[in-house]
């Protein structure tokens, strides 16, 4: 990535002002109906640092003549827990106590609204009310690789970010995991970027602002204006600067799993040794490593992961019986894409976030480290690897850089 060229607030605020495919930010507002004005944020999973740039957003705002106690900050969670206050301070910055802020939830019926169109894949569509039935929105995400849906950010943020469990369950079923379009770093054909981005179309944001960050998480670009027009720059942009393509397969591929907040449960860890896999030889190893502060991932993925441990394929078995439905399955069929290519013995994982005990149960080739041991426990390990000859790569970011196959691949999925 380039260095950035002025603060996080600076670049942030041009890209509103200058605004691709559509008016500039205070010309939108110009046109907002009657209703608040929703301002859709990601959740502490990402590492946007809003705090650095979202008090300047809102002064954007009321100069364009929204009075903040018109403003609403919906926290797009998708799938994921609540935000806790300390996160929100954290997150927000100064903008925390200014403002009102709720967390989208996606199992609250009240909280729902159902459209009347069928997403692209045909599924009933039921969004955040709030965001609905808003007199403006704004959404603001990451644009980074993403292992099953392309890129992350734009529509996303709408789906899954703010829809119902029943929505995303097409979003996220084994027929679009195991579709070879559904992958890091492609748009085309993608189902999941399609059935996302026709959900999106049905409740349009009035204005988007996506960032670009570097491994230091220092905003380099923002991207403005009309919902698939700045979508579309952005991800050119960061397809260019996080997508090296693969000369050739190493042996051996050591990743993390980006860090804190990405790596905080194995569930998001599963992003990292997922998205390096066209850097490795069929056969060959995955060495990756991950905090997992925050344990395994909801009681369901838990449960489903204790579940078949060690059962990776009767899972994909049973994953496409009709009416099979464990919330957050979708990371274990992509985890099994990672045990089809290296083989169970040779997907290795290191944390000293979770027990051994845990870890075992977590269909990986489990080394648990003492508290702060991560990077002797991975020395040894690479040492025993690169005892055997041939080459190993490193992907130092994990998942926020994605390696991509002279043939255009870039992640086999599971199934």
């Amino acid at each position: 990535f380039p260095a950035p060229v002025a603060t996080a607030a600076g670049t942030v605020l041009e890209a509103a002002r200058r605004a691709v495919g559509g008016p500039p930010l205070r010309d939108a507002l110009t046109r907002r109906r009657p209703g608040e004005v929703v301002v859709v944020i990601s959740d502490a999973t990402r590492p946007i640092p809003y705090a650095d740039f979202l008090p300047e957003l809102l002064a954007e705002l009321e100069d364009g003549g929204v009075a903040r106690h018109e403003v609403l900050v919906l926290v797009a969670t998708g799938m994921h827990r609540p935000t806790t206050p300390e996160e929100r301070r954290r997150m927000l910055g100064s903008a925390a106590g200014t403002c009102r802020v709720v967390d989208h939830d996606a199992n609250q019926d009240d909280q729902l609204v159902e459209l009347p169109e069928r997403s692209w894949a045909g599924a009933r569509v039921r969004l955040n009310r709030r965001y609905v039935e808003a007199g403006f929105r704004l959404i603001t995400g990451l644009v980074e690789p993403h292992f099953m849906a392309g890129f992350s950010g734009g529509r996303k943020a709408v789906c899954p970010g703010l829809a119902s469990l029943e929505t995303v369950r097409r979003f996220h079923g084994p027929a679009f995991m195991s579709d070879p379009r559904a992958r890091n770093a492609s748009l085309s054909g993608n189902p999941c970027h399609e059935e996302a981005l026709s959900i999106a179309r049905m409740a349009p944001p009035d204005f988007t602002l996506n960032v670009a960050l570097d491994p230091a998480r220092r905003v380099v670009r923002a991207f403005g204006g009309e919902m698939e027009a700045a979508h579309e720059a952005a991800c050119r942009f960061v397809r260019e600067c996080a997508c090296p393509p693969v000369e050739r397969e190493a042996d051996v591929v050591v990743t993390s799993s980006g860090g804190h907040p990405l790596d905080a449960t194995f569930y998001q860890c599963v992003k990292g040794f997922v998205s390096c896999l066209p850097a490795v030889r069929e056969g060959g190893a995955v060495v990756a490593l991950g905090g997992c502060t925050e344990g395994i991932g909801s009681p369901q993925y838990e449960g489903l992961m204790k579940r078949y441990a060690g059962k990776w394929r009767r899972f994909l078995d049973d994953v496409r019986a009709p009416g099979f439905f464990v919330k957050d399955q979708w990371q274990f069929q992509l985890h099994a894409g990672a045990l089809a290519k290296v083989g169970p013995g040779s997907l290795h994982f290191v944390t000293d976030g979770l027990p051994a005990e845990e870890l075992a149960q977590l269909s990986v080739t489990s080394h648990a480290a003492p508290p702060g041991e991560v990077e002797a426990v991975c020395q040894e390990l690479l040492n025993e690897l690169a005892a055997a000859g041939g080459t190993v790569a490193l992907l130092p970011e994990g998942p926020y850089c994605t390696p991509v196959a002279p043939d255009g691949r870039s992640t086999p999925l599971g199934g």
